[in-house]
C-alpha cells in the first residue's frame, strides 16, 4: 500500500469538516415518512423501535414496483448532543443489522451513543424485509457446498455440477428480486434510508462485506456522508473477475494459522495438539488427507460425515475468532481418534435458504464470473500447490459460474474523489478480510481515508477482536470527528 499522510488541519480544510463541533445534520422532520413502532423479537432493548420503508425494486425505474426494507433504531441518548444517525452496515452478504442497535450498538461508548441515533436494517432480500429463497436442496446448504471445495483429487467437475444445480434453483424459485440484489442496489437503498430519516448526511459503521457497501455508498453519494468507519476491510472490488474476496482466504489462512498453531502447542493447554507450533501444520494436513480417504460418520451434521473438506471449512470458520480455537482443536483431537464430536447446532433451513440466496445474488450480480471449467481447473491446481491449507477452494467455481443473469453494470471503482471523512480499522491478522486486501482499499481511497492497523488477531476489529488503542481511536472519531493525521499502528 502507498501510505498517504495528511495533517488533520489540511484534511478538515479540504473536506469542509469542522472537528470537535456538533453540527446538526438533520433535515426537516417533515421529510421523514417513517412510522416507528414496537419491534417483534426477544432480547431487544426496550428502547429499540422498528419501521418499514418502501424502496424501488429497480432503482433505475423509481416509479416501478417496490419492495420493503425493515429498519430499527435506538434514538440518541443525549438529545442536546445529537449529531445525526449512525447506520450499522452488516457483513455477509446475507447479514442483517436489524437487532444491532440493541446488540453491538450498546458496546459503543456513551459519547457515541449520546451523539447518534443507532440505525439497523435488513438489507434487500433479507427477512423480515422483502425476502428471497432459492429453494435449494438441504445438501446444498452445507458450507462445503457453498464454499467451492474441490474433490480430494482436485477435480472441479462436481463443483460445476453443483453450480448449475444451484443457479437453476435460484432462477426458478428466486423471483424478480433475485436480479436486483447487488452492492450498488444496497448503496441506493442506504440513500433512501438517509432520506427517510430526514438526514442531510449520514454516518456509518460498516463491517466486513459492509465495508464494501460503505465504500460504494461513499463513492456514489460522497456529499451525503458524514463520518464513515470501515471495519475489517474487503478488497475494494471483492467480486471482480479474479474473485478477490474468495481468493483472500488463501492469505487469510496463512496469516492466521500460525496463531492457532502457537496456541495449540502451548504447555498446559487442555486441547494441546503438539509439542511445538511447527508440528501443528503438518499434523493438520495429514489429518485432512486421511479424512479425504476415510471420512468419519457424523450424524446430524450437513454433510453427515467428517471428511477432509469439512475439517478445512471448520478450520476456516474457527480462525475468525481466537475464542473458537478450542472448538477446532477438539474436532482435530476427536478426528485423530476416529470419532466426531456432537454435530454443531445449525440455523433452521429456512434461515439458511434466505441468507444463501442473498449472498449468491449479491456476489453473482456484482460481476461476471468465468463460465469455463478450465479456468477453475487451472486456478485450483495453482492454489493447491501454493496454499495446501485451503486446498484450492479460493479459486474454484461457485454458483456464479453458472448464474443465469449477466451483471447489469460494471463494479463501482473506488477512488480518492470525495470528502476526507473515512477511517479504516483493520486487524493485522484477519482470516476473512486480510490486511493485504484492506491495504488495497486504503490505497484506492487515497486522501479520503486514514487507516488504523491493529496488532491483533481475528475478524471484526472495533469493539470485538481489536485492542484498546484501536477502539479508542475509532470511538474518538465517531464522537468528535477527530481523526489521526496519518495512518497509525496500534500495538
Amino acid at each position: 500500500m502507498k501510505e498517504i499522510t495528511k495533517s488533520a488541519a489540511l484534511i478538515a480544510a479540504a473536506s469542509g469538516i469542522v472537528f470537535g463541533v456538533l453540527t446538526p445534520l438533520t433535515a426537516s422532520a417533515a421529510d421523514a415518512p417513517l412510522t416507528w413502532g414496537r419491534c417483534t423479537g426477544s432480547g431487544l432493548d426496550p428502547r429499540q423501535q422498528c419501521a418499514t420503508l418502501r424502496v424501488p425494486l429497480d432503482h433505475s425505474r423509481p416509479g416501478g414496483p417496490e419492495i420493503e426494507l425493515a429498519l430499527s433504531r435506538i434514538p440518541a441518548e443525549k438529545p442536546s448532543a445529537r449529531r445525526g444517525a449512525l447506520l450499522l452496515i452488516p457483513g455477509g452478504p446475507g447479514g442483517t443489522s436489524l437487532d444491532d442497535p440493541s446488540g453491538k450498538g450498546q458496546k459503543l461508548p456513551q459519547s457515541v451513543r449520546d451523539t447518534y441515533d443507532l440505525i439497523g436494517f435488513a438489507p434487500r432480500g433479507n427477512a423480515p424485509s422483502t425476502s428471497v429463497s432459492c429453494g435449494l436442496d438441504h445438501a446444498d446448504l452445507a458450507l462445503t457446498a457453498l464454499r467451492p471445495w474441490p474433490a480430494a483429487d482436485g477435480s472441479v467437475a462436481g463443483n460445476m455440477t453443483t453450480a448449475r444445480r444451484m443457479a437453476e434453483a435460484c432462477a426458478h424459485n428466486g423471483g424478480e428480486l433475485m436480479r436486483h440484489i447487488s452492492t450498488v442496489d444496497n448503496a441506493h437503498d442506504i440513500d433512501r434510508i438517509r432520506q427517510a430519516l430526514g438526514e442531510r448526511r449520514i454516518s456509518a459503521w460498516g463491517v466486513s462485506y459492509g465495508t464494501y457497501v460503505g465504500a460504494v455508498y461513499a463513492q456514489l453519494f460522497p456529499q451525503r456522508t458524514d463520518r464513515i468507519v470501515l471495519d475489517s476491510n474487503d478488497n475494494p472490488d471483492p467480486v471482480n473477475p479474479e474473485r478477490a474476496w474468495l481468493k483472500a482466504a488463501e492469505t487469510g489462512v496463512e496469516d492466521n494459522f500460525p496463531e492457532f498453531a502457537e496456541w495449540a502447542s502451548t504447555p498446559g493447554n487442555p486441547y494441546r495438539l503438539a509439542d511445538t507450533a511447527a508440528e501443528v501444520r503438518p499434523l493438520f494436513l495429514r489429518l485432512a488427507d486421511r479424512l479425504d480417504r476415510e471420512p468419519i460418520p457424523w450424524p446430524g451434521a450437513n454433510p453427515e460425515e467428517l471428511n477432509g473438506n469439512v475439517l478445512r471449512q471448520t478450520m476456516l470458520n474457527d480462525l475468525y475468532d481466537p475464542d473458537d480455537y478450542p472448538a477446532l482443536a477438539q474436532l482435530i483431537l476427536a478426528a485423530r481418534k476416529g470419532t466426531a464430536p456432537p454435530a454443531p447446532a445449525s440455523p433452521p433451513d429456512g434461515v439458511l435458504q434466505n441468507v444463501t440466496a442473498v449472498g449468491a445474488a449479491t456476489i453473482c450480480n456484482d460481476a461476471a464470473w468465468p463460465r469455463s471449467a478450465g479456468v477453475y481447473e487451472k486456478g485450483v491446481e495453482e492454489s493447491r500447490a501454493k496454499y495446501p491449507l485451503t486446498a484450492g477452494m479460493p479459486r474454484n467455481a461457485m454458483v456464479c459460474a453458472a448464474w443465469p443473469w449477466r451483471p447489469e453494470r460494471a463494479p463501482v471503482r473506488i477512488t480518492g474523489r470525495g470528502p476526507s471523512n473515512v477511517l479504516l480499522v483493520q486487524n493485522e491478522r484477519d482470516v476473512a478480510t486480510p490486511l493485504s486486501g484492506a491495504r488495497k482499499l486504503r490505497e484506492a481511497l487515497g486522501r479520503r481515508a486514514v487507516m488504523v492497523t491493529v496488532d491483533s488477531t481475528g475478524h471484526d476489529a472495533y469493539l470485538d477482536n481489536g485492542n484498546a488503542c484501536g477502539d479508542a481511536t475509532v470511538s474518538r472519531f465517531l464522537a468528535t470527528g477527530e481523526r489521526p493525521g496519518a495512518d497509525v499502528y496500534c500495538e
